[in-house]
């Protein structure tokens, strides 16, 4: 792995405990090596994370589109600053140059990226590890929802195992050193004729 994609809110949230969280990610990616690979804001957790890699020299790629650079909220530091013209061109993007996908604390947005990756992982779209940092409990009632949904038969075990979850970012890196990802694509019904 080289890089590491990380999808957060564009706000700090309610508790500083997020922001800790957002540089302690970084911190870890550090560590090992791994460059961020982000939505190239400067604002909330997004700016958090990427200020966090940069003062320490870390390797830091944005990936935002031209609305949002209009709206002055691209950050001016990065490495690397990719402008798109749409928002599917620009998770497409960040997809293509991540070797894997974490969610930190976020919004509607942070969901949306989450799943998108999730799913195109459930269907074989791609062979990467997803997860989330579970910054004081944060994701614990989506995680409880994927339980649900498994224990309800709408999601299978192996797919509901893709999605790896921990409170510490050295744990979570750990376990994507050794994702594999499952070999059971989703099962998709045959096209129905007409009779």
């Amino acid at each position: 792995m080289k890089n590491i994609c990380v999808y957060c809110g564009s706000s700090n949230g309610a508790l500083p405990d997020y922001a800790e969280g957002a540089r302690q990610l970084a911190s870890a990616l550090h560590s090992r090596g791994l460059g961020l690979v982000y939505g190239g804001s400067n604002v909330g957790l997004m700016g958090v994370v990427a200020d966090e890699m940069l003062r320490l020299q870390g390797r830091v790629v944005g990936v935002i589109p031209q609305s949002l650079v209009n709206k002055e909220v691209a950050h001016p530091g990065l490495h690397k600053l990719h402008v798109t013209q749409t928002m599917h061109e620009r998770k497409a993007l960040m997809a293509e140059l991540s070797d894997g996908f974490i969610a930190l604390p976020g919004g509607l947005g942070t969901l949306e990226e989450l799943f998108e990756m999730l799913t195109w992982g459930q269907l074989s779209f791609h062979a990467k590890p997803v997860g989330v940092l579970n910054v004081a409990g944060y994701f614990d009632g989506l995680l409880h929802f994927l339980d649900q949904s498994t224990q309800q038969g709408f999601v299978r075990p192996v797919h509901r195992a893709m999605l790896m979850a921990s409170n510490n970012p050295h744990t979570l890196l750990e376990s994507f050193a050794t994702y594999r990802a499952p070999e059971v694509a989703k099962w998709v019904p045959p096209k129905q004729t007409a009779q």
